[in-house]
């Protein structure tokens, strides 16, 4: 009887433990609420967010392909980049686009206080007004980790969850791979997550080459099946 009640509750644990992983982490996941990971379902909308930059090589090279194809979107940048790439930041609000908060560090924010959490989103603000003279009203956590006093703090300064609801896959994926899964999960009010960074490390260990060669034909393969882009405030609540 104690075996059979010891694997119960070890059994008990491990689904908790599965759940809760997955609350933590899934972008689907409205476990830690307020969260937006998708927009109004009623028609073909889709909204393009890159995350991890500004970065020298390759942020540049999404811009033009943007402006070339008439593309809005969100760009979730780290505060130690943006110290880095100040002229990068101005391109992107100059020619129309979103910028969101991605935290200062890329900071993984399992098991982080509030304090520790707050910090990090703070910093980067500072340094998106210090820069771009506002403070953006949306975040994503990097790697889509969430964790306890996560949303209180985002309340506390207006600010957004932004999850997704469509990956590329783009860190591991072939720029075949990149655009099939991105037009394969595209449905109404979709959220696309691309890179245009890799966390804060130097130049040298970035390559996001993939996705620039793959977003041109991300592009038209959406607009082919009926998809229009708009800018992610389209999908955040009214005030």
């Amino acid at each position: 009887m104690l075996l059979t009640l010891t694997l119960s509750i070890a059994a008990v644990g491990l689904a908790f433990g599965v759940w809760f992983g997955w609350a933590c982490a899934m972008p689907s996941s409205t476990f830690f609420r307020p969260v937006i990971n998708r927009g109004p379902q009623k028609d073909k909308r889709i909204a393009l967010t890159f995350d991890d930059g500004p970065t020298e090589q390759f942020t540049g090279k999404v811009l033009d392909i943007l402006r070339e194809h008439e593309v809005p979107a969100t760009f979730f940048v780290c505060g130690r980049n943006v110290e880095k790439h100040p002229d990068l930041l101005r391109r992107i609000i100059a020619e129309g686009h979103a910028v969101g908060n991605h935290t200062y560090s890329h900071l993984f924010l399992y098991f982080k206080s509030r304090q520790r959490i707050a910090e990090e989103i703070d910093r980067t603000q500072a340094i998106i007004e210090k820069v771009a003279g506002f403070r953006p009203n949306v975040f994503r956590p990097p790697y889509g980790a969430r964790w306890f006093g996560l949303v209180p703090t985002l309340l506390e300064r207006g600010m957004h969850l932004i999850m997704w609801s469509v990956t590329a896959f783009d860190w591991k994926k072939d720029v075949p791979g990149i655009t099939r899964t991105t037009l394969r999960g595209l449905k109404s009010g979709g959220i696309i997550l691309l890179h245009d960074g890799r966390e804060t490390r130097p130049a040298a260990e970035i390559d996001r080459s993939r996705t620039v060669s793959a977003l041109p034909a991300i592009i038209a393969g959406a607009r082919q099946q009926g998809y229009a882009f708009v800018p992610l405030r389209d999908f955040l609540p009214s005030c």
